[in-house]
């Protein structure tokens, strides 16, 4: 399982070279390197699954987190594209899934419950680790190339992603919505 990640916010123009190689480095490369080490003895074997676990910020282009989602679009390509190798090798025990979780309640969000530029990771569904957790485990007994997790949430930012006009017309109104229920969070769940 490939979970490293982090996220720094704002315009996409704001963040210094250096914290835009560190993003990709952790949340790209890294998933890239944890996926081939771990393939390199499914492969030998025939068999094994890799989990990489991604974002909902893979399957759209929230504005604040735009150079993170960049990382998580890359991420879930490789996946996507290793998994269909795979099977052009004819490994068809070998597998790649993608989970693509809402906002997780973890350390990389509790320093963002402040950040107005972080709070797309709080316009659905503020998500506890277990959930994610159980839902990558139920991919071992079935595996799928992509999960979003609410799933209903992973059509609603497909849907924006298919439809680029229609998310920037609605994006000030969901990112409003989406910075008062950040608020709340904040309010309610400060840093444990």
């Amino acid at each position: 399982m490939n979970n490293a990640g982090i996220l720094r916010t704002g315009p996409s123009w704001e963040h210094p070279a250096a914290e835009r190689q560190a993003m990709f480095d952790v949340n790209t490369h890294g998933l890239i390197n944890g996926t081939l080490a771990a393939l390199d003895v499914m492969r030998a074997a025939g068999r094994g699954h890799v989990l990489n676990i991604i974002s909902l910020a893979g399957l759209a282009a929230p504005p604040g987190e735009t150079v993170y989602a960049a990382t998580k679009h890359a991420a879930l390509a490789f996946s996507i594209g290793t998994l269909y190798d795979l099977r052009q090798a004819g490994l068809r025990n070998v597998h790649v899934s993608c989970v693509c979780p809402d906002g997780v309640w973890t350390p990389m969000l509790f320093d963002k419950v402040d950040d107005p530029h972080a709070a797309p990771s709080w316009s659905g569904v503020m998500l506890p680790p277990e959930t994610v957790a159980d839902a990558a485990v139920a991919l071992l007994d079935r595996p799928r190339p992509v999960i979003a997790i609410p799933r209903w949430r992973g059509a609603v930012v497909r849907g924006f992603a298919a439809f680029p006009a229609l998310g920037e017309r609605l994006a000030p109104r969901i990112m409003k919505q989406a910075r008062r229920k950040q608020a709340a969070w904040a309010r309610e769940h400060r840093r444990p």
